[in-house]
């Protein structure tokens, strides 16, 4: 019997050993993931709200796209009688400057410059089209903006630039 005792003893203690070293070895800071920044759904309410005021000066009807740093669509604001080609229009300029991280309207104009340039143009979800912005703090992209309808794409592009200011101000 003192020898069963012992082996039970000597298997726990063994067993509680290695549940302690594991426990260590599994530490509870985040070095096993990373945290992005990105623009939150709080935030793109704030610019919608921005959007609607600054349109309504200007007496344009947008629709308004805001993307996250992964490139997911979190907000779409379509004003009424603004049509169903618009709302694409702004999710794809917010691609497009998220995923090259440049404006939309000197992308652009730069592809229109260059002979090397000009088939970015071909890519699908890519559009040329001003109004498209990505938002970038402290060198980091944290999502972007589209905006369509705005009377064009230089219209569209000052649009968008003045709804960046908020996260600036």
């Amino acid at each position: 019997m003192k020898k069963i005792s012992f082996v039970f003893l000597s298997f726990t203690t063994v067993l509680l050993a290695q549940s302690e070293t594991g426990k260590n070895h599994f530490p509870t800071h985040s070095n096993y993931w990373n945290t992005t920044s990105s623009v939150t759904q709080e935030g793109a309410i704030a610019l919608m709200l921005k959007a609607n005021e600054l349109s309504a000066i200007s007496q344009k009807k947008i629709a308004l796209a805001v993307l996250n740093s992964a490139g997911n669509l979190i907000l779409l604001s379509v004003a009424d009688g603004v049509g169903p080609h618009n709302a694409l229009a702004a999710q794809r300029k917010a691609f497009t400057a998220l995923s090259t991280k440049t404006p939309t309207l000197i992308l652009s104009r730069n592809a229109a410059a260059h002979a090397d340039k000009v088939n970015l143009n071909t890519i699908p979800e890519l559009l040329l089209l001003g109004g498209g912005i990505p938002i970038i703090k402290d060198n980091m992209v944290l999502g972007s903006i589209g905006v369509a309808g705005g009377g064009g794409p230089e219209q569209d592009h000052v649009l968008t630039t003045q709804i960046i200011t908020i996260l600036n101000n």
